[in-house]
């Protein structure tokens, strides 16, 4: 069977001044449509570059993503963007809700974006809003939220499309651990029920534990579990 998500031999590497700075050294996985994978790893070790990179958000130096059977490296800035407006949904550790939009509005952002409005499918985001715990919230703006409910805004916003992939960078980041057991449970049965690939970045051995498999990256590879002197997961 192939592989959904096919990352070739991802190499990354920023220019600061005159000084080129490696990112991502080489990094080579796949995942499988409806698997669940958590990339673990200290900060700096190239996990959010990753997240970009896979996301279709910037270009590798060399490599390949492969999402789906489409090239990354092949396709135009215009035709990425449309993959990520079908295919996507991103879930990013400082919301990125809109100040001066309610909670109904941060969410309706996607279906406009998608150009899904008038099509989206009403009862599904009416189920994820009751196990979110938001469907009270929608008139409150973010100002008026706590930092729960808006990763939670943020969260049913990436998922109301139904896009086969949904990426989270550090989603509990910013949380409680009430806040991050909701996070981390819908992730799951949004995985389980609608068979979404989900990649989800975090330093947290606990939260990793949701996925099916744990990628661990250290100065931008990947290495194994035990070469990993922070992981205390399972």
């Amino acid at each position: 069977m192939a592989a959904f998500i096919e990352a070739q031999d991802l190499r990354k590497t920023y220019r600061i001044g005159k000084i080129d700075v490696p990112a991502l050294r080489g990094i080579s996985f796949s995942a499988q449509k409806g698997e669940f994978l958590s990339v673990v790893g200290p900060s700096g070790s190239g996990k959010s570059t990753l997240f970009y990179l896979i996301g279709g958000l910037t270009r590798a130096t060399s490599g390949r993503v492969v999402i789906d059977g489409d090239d990354f490296s092949k396709l135009s800035d215009a035709e990425r963007t449309r993959m990520r407006k079908r295919k996507i949904g991103f879930v990013f550790q400082k919301f990125n809700l809109l100040p001066t939009l309610d909670a109904r509005s941060n969410i309706y952002v996607a279906l406009d974006i998608a150009g899904t409005n008038g099509s989206f499918d009403k009862k599904y985001l009416e189920k994820i809003l009751e196990l979110l715990g938001l469907a009270k919230r929608l008139k409150h703006r973010p100002s008026e939220m706590s930092g729960g409910e808006q990763q939670r805004v943020a969260l049913a916003r990436a998922l109301v499309n139904k896009p086969s992939i949904v990426l989270a960078d550090e989603p509990t980041g910013n949380l409680d651990s009430e806040n991050s057991e909701i996070v981390l449970n819908m992730l799951r049965q949004s995985n389980q029920e609608l068979g979404q690939t989900v990649l989800m970045i975090t330093h947290n051995p606990a939260a990793a534990s949701y996925g099916d498999r744990v990628i661990h990256m250290r100065d931008g590879q990947i290495v194994d579990a035990e070469k990993d002197p922070q992981w205390t997961g399972r």
